[in-house]
């Protein structure tokens, strides 16, 4: 996730405003739907046509509301909504990207998603540290090598030893030990595959639970990682198995130092055998299996590795490009298969440089007009595939991690600005899209990677530039 300090995610307490304003819509909303469920069961229930036409509903007082035509609740954009002027485009972001707070000329681009024309391009090419918008790049390769519907599995198979069960990582963390998960929709659970198990078993007593964490290999964090980054409470050490994003509990920001163990208790506790012994170790060679569940398709990964930063998944997502173009699932694969992927898919690799998938390290390098490639090429529909990318942004004001974020501007219309939010010590970005006030739809990319006035005045600097692009008609 995004970080505070070197890399982590902030905790966030909903504002009691913004809390009031809603519950106030959402009581607006029920009134509604109970008037038109009224005026439903009143007109269902028969009456003349004379009686209907003149507003008569047969009790004394009653009239019935005139609807109207139903209107559609998100429209296309405008085909005729004017292209923003560069130059007015550019004097409206001046002061937010000239801002102090985002240190010396940080990396800015805007590009015009329904001609690709680029309207605003301040050193966009440079190599600057990406933060978690690193992601974008992870996910577009997922996305391409993987395809959108592909799932990971993650198996229990019978143990070389009687009583003895190997769960076998599939590179899935989302596995939940709640049901549902309280991360992630759709995930598998593991009470799933306990019952699988002992189904299979057929009353056959579990003695002990072996973990073989050998689908991803190499050094458990990433060169640039720093020494409190895994774990913490937004990473943890790489493993192929895991259960609820490797948190130590269920909803729990901190996450764990030991994944494989953790979900190898998870299982015995499923199996009803909590004292059973855990260990990690390796599935004997063509054990049979007892039991398997999987993931949620890789779009569904994708939106939820954006919308939250999860690094994890991230980095999961990662090693599975690696495998799947024939590379280690290791973090030095990930760095090669992801670059690898992206040039394949025909984008402009110049410059990019990665040590992990997630973007928590400080080496990893991305250009600002790459980001702004990926974002356009995902919204214009000339890649299909790639269409998570945009429905996983985060929305300003309402979820992920602009949750708390950019919707303070009353000039700015509300679900406006999507992004994909970095942060690390000293970096703050900010990629995203954006429909202007006339109904534009614009690709954005602001990386400010030379930050020394601190985390709040980086951000709201990152949130005016956002919101000026949503507010400026700039034509």
């Amino acid at each position: 996730m995004d970080t505070i300090a070197s890399s982590g995610s902030t905790t966030v307490t909903p504002k009691y405003s913004r809390f009031r304003r809603r519950l106030v819509l959402a009581l607006l909303a029920l009134v509604v739907v109970i008037a038109l469920a009224a005026v439903w069961a009143v007109r269902s229930t028969g009456g003349d046509d004379a009686a209907e036409q003149s507003g008569d509903t047969g009790v004394a007082g009653a009239q019935l509301p005139d609807v109207g035509e139903a209107a559609p609740v998100l429209a296309a954009l405008s085909a005729d909504a004017p292209a923003p002027d560069p130059a007015a485009l550019d004097a409206a972001l001046a002061p937010a990207l000239d801002s102090s707070a985002l240190g010396a000329a940080p990396a800015a681009v805007v590009v015009d998603v329904a001609t690709g024309d680029v309207l605003l391009d301040r050193d966009g090419e440079r190599p600057a540290v990406p933060a978690s918008t690193a992601k974008l790049l992870t996910a577009a390769a997922a996305l391409t090598t993987l395809g959108p519907e592909r799932t990971f599995t993650t198996t229990v198979v019978a143990g070389a030893a009687p009583g003895e069960v190997v769960l076998v990582g599939g590179g899935d963390p989302t596995l939940s030990t709640t049901d549902p998960s309280l991360t992630y929709p759709g995930a598998p659970t593991v009470a799933d595959l306990a019952g699988q198990v002992q189904q299979t078993l057929g009353g056959i007593p579990v003695t002990s639970v072996v973990v073989d964490n050998g689908l991803f290999t190499g050094p458990l964090t990433a060169p640039g990682w720093g020494p409190g980054d895994a774990p913490s409470t937004y990473a943890a050490p790489v493993t192929a198995t895991a259960v609820d994003g490797a948190r130590i509990a269920p909803g729990s920001p901190q996450r764990s130092g030991a994944p494989g163990t953790d979900a190898g208790r998870a299982l015995a506790e499923a199996l009803g055998v909590p004292e059973a012994t855990v260990r990690l170790g390796d599935a004997p060679e063509g054990a049979r299996e007892l039991g398997s569940v999987r993931s949620a398709p890789v779009a569904r990964l994708v939106e939820q590795t954006l919308a939250q930063s999860d690094n994890l998944l991230a980095e999961a997502l990662g090693r599975h490009v690696a495998l799947a173009r024939d590379l280690p699932a290791t973090f030095d694969g990930v760095a090669e298969a992801v670059p690898a992927a992206l040039d394949e898919a025909g984008f402009d690799l110049e410059g990019v440089t990665l040590a992990d998938g997630s973007g928590l390290s400080a080496v990893d390098r991305v250009p600002a007009a790459l980001l702004t490639g990926l974002l356009t090429a995902a919204a214009d529909g000339s890649a299909p595939d790639l269409s998570a990318l945009v429905s996983g942004l985060a929305v300003a004001g309402y979820d992920g991690t602009l949750a708390e974020r950019g919707d303070d501007d009353p000039a700015t219309a509300p679900g406006a600005v999507r992004g994909k939010t970095g942060t690390l010590l000293g970096v703050h970005a900010l990629a995203g899209t954006v429909v202007t006030a006339d109904g534009r739809l614009l690709a954005f990319a602001f990386l400010a990677d030379g930050v020394s006035g601190g985390e709040a005045p980086a951000e709201a600097a990152l949130d005016d530039a956002a919101s000026a692009l949503a507010a400026c008609g700039c034509s």
